[in-house]
């Protein structure tokens, strides 16, 4: 495995969603994000939107963020993160292609020039991706221009409350796999991967403005507006968008209500492009019966 990815894979994995890497404000400034609540006579559970890479500077672990955090006994998370050597094996297996020509020889010819010729400015050899498959490729290209801009998932809201959570000695669960999560990936057809791909080939100039537009929604806690961006951002894409989003916001609102039968409190932190707009895990749960509430703080 080539060593740059191994050193993307932590966020490689974060960012199995949309809406991971966003750019922060100026330093000490103060954010506000959205936190929705679910809750009966001795159950609660709170719905927290995440971004997953940041720099930072931003405050947004504290108000009514940090309250609910603490009055929960569990952390959940999209996944709780696996070992390296273990995240590794898996990228490896789900992630290379073992025949078949080379990646570039399957798009354009023009986004297999961009990609090429991106690749050398992040580090890597212009053949680096050559058997990659093309979601990873797609993946691993969203990811690159974060960290050149210093973007860290060492600031992202997952590691900073899974540090608090262990901290505190609060038990942290998963949604998902490591395996799960990226085999959303790797079991889209490949005509949709290769489109993922070409669009965020594309996209590359485009990062930083998009960045701008969906920090300041989350910090703003802009519900509306985030949905916007994950509409706009995924509108040609209708079998990424069932599989990364559709998909999982209704396997974690049945899992939610299967929770909603035990007593106790939990904090459930999932990208928050998963709890905007018409499908979200919010409007799941009410299609099962069950009142989520914006928590005003």
């Amino acid at each position: 495995m080539h060593p740059m990815i191994r050193r993307l894979l932590p966020a490689l994995l974060a960012l199995a969603l949309w809406g991971c890497g966003q750019k922060p404000p100026a330093p000490a400034e103060q954010a506000r994000p959205a936190l929705w609540v679910v809750k009966d006579a001795d159950t609660t559970i709170y719905l927290f939107g995440t971004v997953h890479v940041l720099k930072p500077g931003l405050h947004w672990f504290d108000g009514g963020v940090k309250r609910a955090f603490d009055a929960s006994d569990t952390l959940v998370l999209e996944l709780v993160m696996p070992p390296d050597a273990e995240m590794q094996k898996i990228v490896a297996e789900l992630g290379t292609a073992q025949g078949g020509p080379p990646l570039p020889e399957q798009l354009p010819p023009a986004e297999a020039a961009r990609m090429r010729a991106a690749l050398p400015e992040y580090g890597m050899a212009p053949d680096s991706l050559d058997r990659a498959e093309p979601w990873l490729a797609a993946t691993l290209l969203s990811v690159m221009p974060l960290r050149r801009l210093g973007y860290d998932d060492k600031q992202g809201a997952e590691l900073t409350l899974t540090n608090a959570a262990k901290a505190a000695g609060k038990k942290i669960e998963g949604l998902e796999t490591a395996r799960q999560q990226l085999g959303y990936f790797d079991t889209l057809p490949l005509p949709a991967q290769r489109k993922l791909l070409m669009e965020t080939i594309d996209d590359l100039p485009k990062a930083g403005s998009k960045i701008d537009q969906a920090v300041a929604a989350w910090r703003q806690g802009d519900a509306d507006g985030l949905a916007r961006l994950v509409n706009a951002d995924m509108a040609d894409a209708p079998e990424v968008t069932q599989a990364l989003l559709v998909d999982r916001n209704r396997n974690w609102a049945d899992w939610i209500s299967r929770r909603m039968q035990q007593p106790g409190t939990v904090f459930v932190a999932v990208g928050a492009g998963h709890l905007a707009g018409s499908e979200s895990v919010q409007a799941e749960l009410a299609k099962r019966g069950l009142k989520v509430e914006r928590v005003a703080y």
